[in-house]
């Protein structure tokens, strides 16, 4: 057992990453490098093309949200990565400051709460327009969709502000590095000199808001939708209204999934270099499967892209139907 005198507060950490792999570092400097200018251009792609949509339905507003919620997502951990790949004799890791590991886990926190939020919005969005056609242009207003997303922005905030400051206030033992390549919290916690299942109760409350609130909210709305669609006699008209949820129910069995997997689970279950593994996928791959889900199902997006990219100048307006997702 550590004595007091090996708990200590420390000035800042270090970020393994993959410097144990250095024979791996080129090829995944550049395999990660080619992922994320994909993911920015997805995204930037997608946010100019809703830019340029003349009459924007509030599902091409949601949408808007959520790819500049994953454009921060990606710049708050990736760039850092691929600075760490290129570093020469990096030891044992590449030092980031204390106040520079809270911001990042602070940021990472709140951007990935504000989509917990927003996946549940949008849900909110399919139920009023398959379930309340008549009513939904009245409902799901422009005015009601900026303060949805405004709410969505200042839930992950709080969240992560409380998430933060209480992880941040935990005595970390000996040594200060993080098996990981940015600063994740459940490689802190593993870090963190914590006695009981006392200190990973803010690790659990925020689990409960960010993802089971959001998850039974969602849950609701597609069991009201399930009903709806049940009582259509239309077999033709069933299936058009569920593909309209379906890039949705994807990006959302995603986002909860994986967040669930990594960080509903108690600090003994941890294993550092999996983590570390499967956050790579959760932070490279899955914000760069978003834009090709929306931009190939959503036919107002892709008309809208191939506008931005000149290969056709529709003459009808954009937008002929609110439920086209």
């Amino acid at each position: 057992m550590d004595s007091p005198g090996n708990i200590t507060m420390p000035c800042g950490f270090l970020l393994q990453g993959f410097s144990e792999f250095p024979h791996l570092r080129p090829a995944l400097f550049l395999l990660l490098l080619a992922v994320h200018l994909a993911t920015l251009s997805g995204n930037l792609l997608i946010l100019v093309a809703v830019a340029s949509v003349p009459s924007r339905p509030p599902m091409l507003l949601f949408l808007c949200q959520l790819s500049a919620i994953e454009l921060c997502y990606t710049l708050v951990v990736v760039p850092r990565s691929l600075a760490d790949l290129t570093m020469p004799n990096q030891g044992r890791g590449s030092p980031i400051s204390f106040l520079g590991c809270a911001v990042q886990m602070q940021l990472f926190v709140a951007l990935g709460g504000a989509e917990c939020f927003l996946l549940a919005a949008m849900a909110y969005d399919r139920y009023v327009a398959i379930c309340h056609p008549l009513r939904y242009a009245a409902v799901v207003t422009p005015g009601l969709c900026v303060k949805l997303a405004l709410a969505c922005c200042l839930g992950g905030l709080a969240v992560s502000l409380g998430l933060t400051v209480a992880v941040f206030h935990l005595p970390f033992c000996g040594s200060c590095l993080l098996v990981h390549f940015f600063c994740d919290i459940t490689a802190l916690l593993h870090l963190a000199c914590t006695r009981s299942y006392i200190d990973e109760l803010p690790l659990l409350g925020a689990c409960l808001v960010l993802l089971l609130l959001p998850s039974m909210l969602i849950l609701a709305s597609y069991g009201a939708i399930v009903g709806a669609l049940r009582r259509l006699r239309s077999a033709g008209g069933q299936r058009k209204a569920a593909s309209t949820c379906a890039s949705h129910l994807v990006v959302t069995f995603l986002h909860y999934g994986c967040a669930t997997f990594m960080y509903v689970r108690p600090k003994a279950s941890y294993t550092p270099r999996l983590d570390r593994t499967l956050a790579l996928v959760y932070t490279n791959v899955t914000p760069l499967l978003y834009p090709l889900i929306y931009s190939l199902r959503n036919r107002e997006i892709t008309a809208a892209i191939r506008r931005v990219l000149g290969r056709r100048r529709p003459t009808q307006a954009v937008g002929q139907s609110l439920c086209e997702l």
